[in-house]
């Protein structure tokens, strides 16, 4: 497996990938109608061709022989939630604005590879942390980003949908 940079040839087989991973995170009993809302809101191929060109935001993609298993995307631009910006202790920072992998790569090694490829990003930016926001929820992410070494900084919300949910924002400290 290896960690490439995305471009826009990969749009397509991007959003493919967002679609079938995106539901993953919801909360359980998320209506179905709001999942496909957001899908088509945040993770359309137009929206994929969006982040591959902001200079803000670097799209990472996990490949294994030819297949996607998975893809993050890190955000450098301040964020603009107020209970984000209330929460982190170390600013600059960079986001972990996406990290989804395939159920059938679950427990290979690709998430980890993708969250250390962004805190080697965050690094090379000269920062000193990454955040990231997760559905109160989503214990398997929340484990995995505790396990990363991630702590729990305060809640936020989402909206899916008509629903608001809950999450926290984490973050970790870099060396």
């Amino acid at each position: 497996m290896r960690i490439v940079d995305a471009s826009p040839s990969d749009i397509d087989r991007l959003a493919d990938l967002a679609a079938r991973t995106f539901p993953l995170a919801c909360p359980p009993g998320s209506d179905e109608s709001d999942i496909a809302a957001a899908i088509d809101a945040m993770l359309s191929p137009e929206r994929f061709a969006e982040y591959v060109k902001d200079p803000h935001k670097v799209v990472r993609i996990a490949v294994d022989d030819d297949s996607f298993v998975g893809y993050a995307m890190f955000v450098s631009a301040a964020p603009t939630d107020p209970d984000v910006t209330a929460a982190l202790t170390v600013v600059p920072s960079v986001e972990v604005s996406k990290l989804y992998v395939d159920p059938d790569a679950h427990g290979s090694g690709v998430a980890a590879a993708l969250m250390n490829s962004g805190a080697k990003l965050t690094r090379e930016l000269g920062r000193r942390a990454m955040w990231l926001g997760v559905n109160d929820q989503n214990i398997r992410a929340r484990r995995f980003y505790e396990k990363s070494g991630f702590v729990v900084m305060g809640p936020k919300t989402f909206t899916l949908g008509t629903e608001v949910e809950n999450d926290f924002v984490m973050q970790r400290l870099l060396d």
